[in-house]
């Protein structure tokens, strides 16, 4: 039965896209899951389409669409969070950035948003009739709910993947199907951890027990940690996270996970979405022992801290000396984005037993080549908040690791100047005093 639907929902990708308007909003991709030869359709209409509206994010690959249109006079891409290409395209005038608490996505499409087109990728069909979202779950579910058309595109290579709710779309649902066959799936390679990384690294591994549950960011600090996780001694470790990456891959093949010690999804390892290499993918392609959700239940603080002793390791990009964190932009120039970094602060401080962990190096280079501070007194002008000084939990760089919960602002201005480049500290001191966050006996 749900053969001959399938069949007869089968089109090709010009004529899939032909059910885009102009003025339409479409939701589009995340990271590893893009609809490539519905991208390429869709950029061959581009002088019979205006003001169309593409939400994305985390590009892994360029888009057709924009480069056919370089003026952004036919389609504007709205990045949920920006790769490094997209922040090219934003300079260009050909992308914006929406800011989000990643956990209220979902809520966003049902109740704010308009949503007109969904064209997504999707595994192949089940025999229930069912395509699995695959990498990326997120917040599709709640993005088909609202559009007029839905349109998947089948990639033979999509793993398929187990799921608690909204992890799919029934072909009941589905308008057009396209099929690509083999189409692989862009890979994100593993960061290769500095020096730097490493130190860091050194300082969270102690904090983290047997029975913890585990939630990493992207990049080359986590995978470091990742790594040292795979060698320690650690058992029983839980997986729970926004983004599932290859350093859990090491981690389960090292035997140090088993999810034995989790309050909720007991065994399983928990994500929302995932890029890697194909390590990842094939890891993840019908296993048991891994569940897919939507972005509002992983990520939700409420359900994350249901789980004790959550560690959560996230990187940003400068703080100040009253704990402000900026993981998302240089002044007003757009990095990334601040993704679902806040709810996992908050998740993991909520957990009990639970620590947050804010990660980065003490100094960067300037395009000039001049080494720069990331602890400074007050935030680069423009600079966008993603974690307030209240929901800081511990800072850790090359130097050492502070708690900044309950602390005065002197009491935090001293503990993060003592994690700063030693380079760094007496200027450090200096501006903390102009700001009047510097207790005088201190200098004693």
């Amino acid at each position: 039965m749900y053969r001959d639907e399938y069949r007869n929902k089968c089109v090709t990708a010009d004529e899939a896209v032909k059910v885009v308007r102009s003025g339409d909003w479409i939701e589009f991709c995340w990271a590893a899951s893009i609809a490539s030869l519905l991208e390429e359709a869709l950029a061959r209409r581009t002088e019979e389409l205006y003001d169309v509206n593409i939400r994305g994010a985390v590009l892994m690959k360029p888009l057709e669409i924009l480069k056919s249109d370089p003026k952004g006079e036919h389609f504007t891409w709205n990045s949920w969070h920006l790769s490094g290409s997209e922040r090219k395209l934003v300079q260009n005038g050909q992308a914006y950035y929406i800011p989000i608490k990643y956990s209220e996505v979902p809520r966003w499409i049902r109740e704010n948003l308009q949503t007109d087109v969904v064209a997504i990728q999707v595994a192949p069909m089940d025999e229930q009739g069912y395509f699995s979202f695959g990498v990326t779950i997120s917040h599709y579910a709640a993005a088909i709910e609202k559009a007029r058309a839905v349109i998947v595109e089948v990639n033979e290579d999509m793993p398929s993947v187990q799921g608690g709710y909204d992890h799919r779309v029934h072909i009941s649902n589905v308008d057009y199907v396209v099929e690509g066959g083999h189409l692989g799936l862009p890979e994100l390679p593993s960061a290769t951890p500095s020096e730097i990384d490493k130190k860091i690294a050194s300082y969270v591994l102690p904090e983290i027990s047997d029975g913890s549950c585990i939630q990493l960011g992207i990049g080359g600090m986590p995978n470091a940690l990742g790594q040292m996780i795979a060698e320690s001694d650690l058992k029983d470790l839980g997986i729970h996270t926004e983004m599932l990456v290859d350093g859990f891959v090491d981690m389960v093949k090292a035997g140090k996970v088993n999810g034995s010690c989790k309050q909720l999804d007991r065994g399983k390892i928990v994500y929302s979405f995932a890029a890697g290499t194909q390590k990842l993918y094939d890891f993840m392609k019908n296993n048991p022992d891994v569940v897919a959700y939507p972005v509002n239940y992983t990520n939700y603080p409420c359900n994350a801290s249901q789980n004790n002793q959550l560690i959560s390791i996230n990187s940003c990009l400068e703080i100040d000396l009253t704990g402000q964190v900026c993981s998302e932009s240089v002044g007003t120039n757009m990095m990334s984005g601040s993704g679902g970094q806040l709810d996992f602060v908050e998740a993991a401080y909520y957990s009990k037993g639970g620590k947050s962990f804010i990660c980065l190096p003490s100094t960067y280079k300037d395009k000039q080549g001049h080494v720069k501070s990331r602890i400074k007194p007050v935030l680069t002008e423009g600079a966008a908040i993603t974690d307030t000084r209240t929901t800081v939990q511990f800072v850790v760089t090359e130097y050492g690791k502070v708690n900044l919960k309950g602390l005065s602002t002197w009491q935090r201005a001293e503990a993060l100047i003592s994690i700063a480049h030693p380079d760094f500290r007496e200027e450090l001191i200096a501006e903390a005093k102009k700001l009047k966050i510097w207790r005088q006996s201190q200098s004693r």
